[in-house]
């Protein structure tokens, strides 16, 4: 396996009294703004009809409220990976949560649908900054083995944590001192990490032998980033087959392709094409992709079906997932110990089909449920694939990644998350409501229809899970991440 090289400002190199606690302290500040990024995609989920009713939302507008965060948090991941390498990562970690804290509290502040909707997309550009310089961070902290795979464990566990206790939280903070509350407490977390990142973090840059920066592949990638995360999302507007969905993936393919033409022909390249050379780093991106897909439709479905079938208050609602929140924090630390043990590929697959299991199970769900009987089980189902996928894939994205390319390969591996959710609930919510309209216009009842739609909804969610486990087994090296001993000098060369 490729060792990383380490950076000429790694902790290792700080006074031998503080090298233990600062790597740990680092890492618990870096697992708290990540945290603080992962919250505000499922925070909202909730608030969203309290939302409507204070600012005139219309039926079709309220969707950008969460739409608008996804679009710029995922078209401008890469931008941010790199923009972390060249500038260094500490720097360009607390310029992004210096716009993410200024735009959260314009979010709370906001007067108008139109404000709400142009904050939150400057807090998705912050986001975009942040996650990839935390995870960045964390690799270039830790040394490759059994150290970082127990760092990566704590911190993937916070992508675990994230969307459960943003429901939870979203739930509790609106029916309590009300949805603004949702985006305010994002601002002590943001001081409190403005204050002790420059005295907790070691700054550290890529040795690239050069500082130039890729303008035309940068331009070029957001745009077509951008307009595929805006094509996905717009089909809640525009039906899949519809002019305009297709011109606008058309477009966005268009751009892609220029963008891979010039990384294929520049020196200074903002993603250098022989970077997916390696076959892990590149499937562990696929499977990021699925996971997305799978996920973040999961926690939308099951949300409404406990609101709109089930009647639970935002608050019960909330509080139904935090079992899941729980739970994906043991098997957090289970998956980075047996990754450790037993490379990434078997626990990564393992967690994906457990994903795609549980989504059977909730495909299933009946119209007059109980919360015992028929969520909890698919709950600790779940929890248990999300504690080993998100950790076992945040570990495959980096193995063997050099030191100068960790921005890269942070901001890849949140990206194809990020957009396989926009794509997940793109796609789910079409087919849902579909299959919900064709049974109401044949006189069903609407509790049963509602459910009926996210029946099929769940199970193409179990489809993507299992093509994750699929791609996971064909693409991840079987040894990958697991931890070695140091080998003698004669046999590194």
């Amino acid at each position: 396996m490729n060792k990383i090289t380490q950076s000429q400002s790694h902790p290792d190199q700080l006074p031998p009294s503080r090298r233990a606690d600062h790597r740990w302290l680092a890492l618990a500040l870096v697992c708290l703004v990540q945290f603080m990024v992962i919250l505000d995609i499922a925070i909202v989920t909730l608030a969203l009809p309290s939302i409507k009713s204070a600012l005139g939302f219309s039926e079709t507008g309220l969707q950008w409220v969460i739409s608008a965060y996804t679009l710029t948090f995922g078209g401008l991941l890469l931008l941010g990976g790199r923009a972390g390498d060249l500038l260094g990562r500490r720097r360009v970690l607390i310029a992004g949560v210096a716009v993410f804290t200024g735009a959260s509290l314009l979010c709370g502040l906001a007067s108008s649908s139109g404000m709400l909707i142009a904050a939150r997309a400057v807090e998705g550009a912050g986001a975009a900054i942040i996650a990839p310089a935390t995870l960045a961070i964390v690799s270039t902290t830790f040394p490759d083995g059994a150290e970082r795979n127990k760092a990566m464990g704590i911190f993937f566990a916070m992508g675990g944590l994230g969307p459960a206790v943003g429901v939870l939280a979203g739930g509790l903070l609106t029916s309590g001192p009300g949805w603004e509350w949702i985006f305010f407490i994002n601002l002590p977390i943001g001081v409190l990490a403005l204050l002790l990142a420059p005295r907790l973090l070691v700054e550290s840059h890529a040795e690239l032998g050069h500082r130039r920066f890729d303008a035309a592949g940068a331009l070029l990638g957001t745009a077509g980033l951008s307009l595929l995360v805006y094509a996905v999302v717009s089909t809640n507007t525009h039906h899949w087959g519809s002019a305009t969905t297709i011109g606008l993936l058309a477009g966005a393919g268009a751009l892609l392709a220029a963008f891979l033409a010039i990384e294929a022909r520049s020196r200074y390249a903002l993603m250098p094409l022989g970077f997916f050379r390696n076959l892990t780093v590149s499937g562990a991106n696929a499977v990021g992709l699925m996971l997305g897909t799978s996920i973040f439709a999961m926690f939308f479905f099951l949300s409404l079906y406990m609101q709109q079938v089930l009647h639970y208050s935002p608050t019960t609602a909330g509080l139904a997932f935090l079992v899941v929140a729980v739970l994906v924090a043991v098997f957090s630390g289970v998956g980075q110990a047996v990754v450790t043990r037993i490379g990434v590929k078997p626990v990564l697959a393992a967690g994906m089909v457990l994903i795609a299991a549980s989504q059977l199970w909730f495909g299933r769900l009946p119209v007059a449920g109980s919360y015992g009987a028929d969520i909890l089980p698919g709950f600790v189902v779940v929890a248990a694939g999300l504690g080993l996928a998100f950790v076992s894939v945040g570990i495959a994205g980096l193995t063997g990644v050099r030191e100068r390319d960790a921005g890269l390969a942070s901001g890849l591996i949140n990206a194809s998350q990020q957009i396989g959710g926009a794509i997940g609930i793109a796609i789910t919510s079409t087919v849902a409501a579909a299959h919900t309209a064709h049974l109401l216009g044949a006189g069903h009842a609407i509790g049963g229809a509602l459910t009926s739609g996210f029946h099929v909804a769940f199970l193409v969610s179990a489809a993507f899970a299992g093509a994750g486990a699929v791609l996971a087994v064909a693409l991840v090296g079987r040894g990958a991440a697991r931890a070695i001993e140091p080998a003698p000098v004669a046999e590194t060369a």
